[in-house]
This record gives C-alpha cells, sequence and structure tokens, in this order.
C-alpha cells in the first residue's frame, strides 16, 4: 500500500521558506540566532548581579559616590561621564541605522560616511570604558578594611568623603615595594599604599572634625551610616590594612562583589564592543574598495548592524541595571 503525500499549495504557510525563511538570508537568520544566544548570556550576568545586589541592599555601594570623575576636570560630577558614554554609544546606533539606510540606495558615499562616524563612536566609548577602569582601579579616596572584611570610609563635618592624604601626616620615610629585584627573590608584594594604617590612626587622633561612616545604607535616606568618635576608634582598633582602589580582592567602596560584577558585566560588555569595531573597519574597508557596489547590496552592512544595535540595546540594560539602580 503506498501513500501519497499531498505537494503543499502556493497559498500554503511555508510557501515563503525554503532557503529564505521569513524573507531573510541565511546570514541574516545566523547572526539572529547569535543575538539570542548572547541576549541569554548577558541576562544571566545581569539577573545574577541582581540577585546579589538585592541580597546586600543595605550595605551596596552607591553608584553615585563612585562613578563620579569627568577627564582632566577636578570635582564631583555622579554619573555625568557615564551618560556621556551612553549617549555616545546610542549616536553610534543611529549612524549605523543611517548607513544601512544608504545602502539600501546604493550610496556608497554616504555608507564610507556613516560608517565611519559609528567606528569613531564606537573607539570613543571604549577608550572612555577603559579609562573609566583606570580610575576606577586607582580609587578616589581611600578607605580601611576591618578584620571581617567590612571598609570603612572617612568623611568632614559636612558627612562628604575626604581622603586619607587630606588628614595624615607624610612618610619619614620612604617605603620599598617587595619585589624579586628589591628584596628575596620567591617574595613579591601589591602596590603599597600611599599611607600607613598607623598613620590613619595617627591623623584620625588628631583631627576631631574628620568623623567615620560603615558600609552600612539608611535605606530612607539613601546614605551611608556616620558613627561617633567612640565608635570609631573601636573600628580603627580592628582595622587590618589601608584600601586605596579596586580589584578582584579588595575594593575601597565597599563590597568586593560590586567591583567583581562590575569588572566582568563592563568588561564582557567592552569585549563585545571591540569585536564590533573591529568587524565594522573591515566592512568599512570593503566599501571604500567597492565590494558590496559591485555585488548590487549591502547586506553585510546590514548583519553588523544588527549585531552593533544588539551591543548598544545591552549596555542600556547594564547601565540601568549597574549605574541606575
Amino acid at each position: 500500500m503506498e501513500a501519497t503525500i499531498a505537494e503543499s499549495s502556493k497559498g500554503s504557510t511555508w510557501s515563503g521558506g525554503g532557503n529564505k525563511p521569513f524573507a531573510a538570508s541565511y546570514g541574516k537568520m545566523m547572526m539572529w540566532f547569535f543575538i539570542m544566544s548572547d541576549a541569554l548570556t548577558f541576562t544571566g550576568f545581569l539577573g545574577a548581579y541582581g540577585l546579589i545586589r538585592f541580597k546586600f541592599i543595605d550595605s551596596w555601594p552607591i553608584a553615585d559616590e563612585v562613578f563620579t570623575h569627568i577627564p582632566f576636570i577636578h570635582g564631583n560630577y555622579p554619573m555625568y561621564y557615564v551618560a556621556f558614554m551612553t549617549f555616545v554609544l546610542i549616536f553610534s546606533s543611529v549612524t549605523m541605522v543611517l548607513a544601512v539606510d544608504a545602502g539600501k540606495h546604493l550610496k556608497k558615499g554616504k555608507v564610507v560616511f556613516y560608517m565611519g562616524l559609528t567606528i569613531v563612536g564606537g573607539l570613543i566609548f571604549l577608550g572612555s570604558q577603559a579609562w573609566e577602569w583606570k580610575t576606577f582601579i586607582n580609587g578616589s579616596y581611600g578607605a580601611v578594611a576591618l578584620n571581617d572584611g567590612k571598609i570603612v570610609q572617612f568623611v568632614n563635618k559636612e558627612g562628604k568623603q575626604v581622603t586619607l592624604e587630606s588628614f595624615t601626616s607624610p612618610l619619614q620615610s620612604e617605603r620599598v615595594r617587595q619585589t624579586k629585584s628589591t628584596g628575596i627573590w620567591y617574595m613579591s608584594e601589591a602596590v603599597l599604599p600611599t599611607v600607613t594604617l598607623q598613620q590613619v590612626k595617627e591623623g584620625f587622633a588628631k583631627h576631631p572634625e574628620i568623623s567615620m561612616r560603615t558600609e552600612l545604607i539608611n535605606l530612607d535616606t539613601k546614605e551611608k551610616t556616620i558613627v561617633g568618635r567612640d565608635q570609631a576608634n573601636k573600628f580603627l582598633s580592628q582595622a587590618t590594612k589601608v584600601v586605596q582602589g579596586a580589584n578582584l580582592k579588595e575594593n575601597e567602596y565597599g563590597k568586593t562583589l560590586f567591583a567583581d560584577f562590575f569588572f566582568f558585566i563592563t568588561g564582557f560588555h567592552g569585549f563585545h564592543v571591540f569585536s564590533g569595531i573591529l568587524i565594522n573597519i573591515i566592512i568599512f574597508f570593503n566599501v571604500i574598495i567597492g565590494t558590496y557596489q559591485r555585488r548590487g547590496h549591502y547586506e553585510m552592512v546590514e548583519k553588523v548592524a544588527l549585531y552593533w544595535h544588539f551591543v548598544d540595546l545591552v549596555w542600556v540594560f547594564v547601565f540601568t541595571f549597574f549605574y541606575l539602580i
């Protein structure tokens, strides 16, 4: 007994499929599959960050107190430079849209111009992120770590954070960092703080106008808790070391996990931006030599545009989750 398979009529659901399902080329479909899988990866990272952030909601570092720097300008400008970086990246997405539109009309000159602007915007963002990392690693004010791992910081009468150097006396003798070239060959130390713990204790005792604040945040005022002098002296007696800057082991801003997530999430996104810039440069030069003009279409520009828009959209979520909330 033979089975008869009926042929699909021209008006069936899959009549437009074949090599181009949903009227999209193979390359575009693969780019969409990659974007969907990568979106799930970022969702997992941001979800983990949100979970830890909620767990330590009463002691998590305050972003407005961490990201306050602008290159070549001294002062306290919370989130200004991060907002600038975000604007540049979003604007580069706009220029990418214009490049795609110019490609559809086979206007090679405009494609070159707008893709060039997109690459410049990506480079500005990546350079800004590198500068932000450097500033974050170097630190701003310095703090003291207690024997339980908690961080305490120092503030003035107005409750504004002050640097350790502002109330400590200068070193009487220069300290030498222990490395293979300056000591025993198998011993090495991390970069030394600019002040010692003993200097901090002596300086704090000589400046009654200086107060101390802990990691604990008042959820009503959104400010860290400032303690009295007696409690501050008790904390100093439990201090183990001076912490300046941030890395994967210690963090002057508070919870070490904050620095871990910062480096991992922004670094992972920065790698995506770097990859996008490289791909854009390759496509940019292909546009210049007329590769896509001869083909009669600029589909490669559309493919890389999909990736670039995805990178921009992810940053919007990173900016919202990490910097604003």
